[in-house]
């Protein structure tokens, strides 16, 4: 079995430039929708995920699949929802085990309230720093990155 080889610079310093600029960039988004009085991304990123669902309704299980930050406790973060009367859970049809969860009306109001901020935020932090053809140059690129397993 032949030992796998380390990566050339190029590629450690693509990684390390990779991590440390989605870090940061979020984290600037972050402090933003924070400074607005806004919850953290991940509530926006749950609440979009379910606003592109049919009826607006997904599986805890399917959120996770389509959310775009890591959730390492997604129960706990719709309880909170929940108790913020952004999402509900419904009885899965045909399963009593399983649950679908809604977002409401203000649900969705705070999803694009969180916008009016989130969506200045990544042009001021991707868009300004990047011409139109790098951008998608380097979306090109990372999706190079991105399992097309679902």
């Amino acid at each position: 079995m032949q030992e796998p080889q380390n990566p050339s610079e190029a590629v450690t310093d693509a990684w390390v430039r990779l991590i440390r600029g989605g870090r940061e960039v979020a984290g600037r988004i972050e402090a933003d929708l924070k400074q607005a009085g806004f919850p953290p991304l991940a509530w926006y990123d749950v609440l979009l995920s379910l606003k592109k669902a049919a009826e607006g309704r997904r599986t805890p299980r399917e959120i996770e699949r389509e959310v775009l930050f890591e959730q390492y406790n997604l129960s706990r973060l719709l309880d909170r929802m929940e108790a913020e009367g952004l999402v509900r859970r419904i009885p899965y049809p045909g399963d009593r085990r399983r649950q679908l969860i809604e977002i409401t009306e203000e649900g969705r109001a705070l999803q694009r309230r969180m916008w009016a901020v989130y969506g200045p935020a990544i042009s001021r932090y991707v868009g300004c720093r990047l011409a139109e053809g790098e951008a998608a140059e380097l979306a090109r690129l990372l999706q190079k990155l991105v399992s097309n397993e679902t």
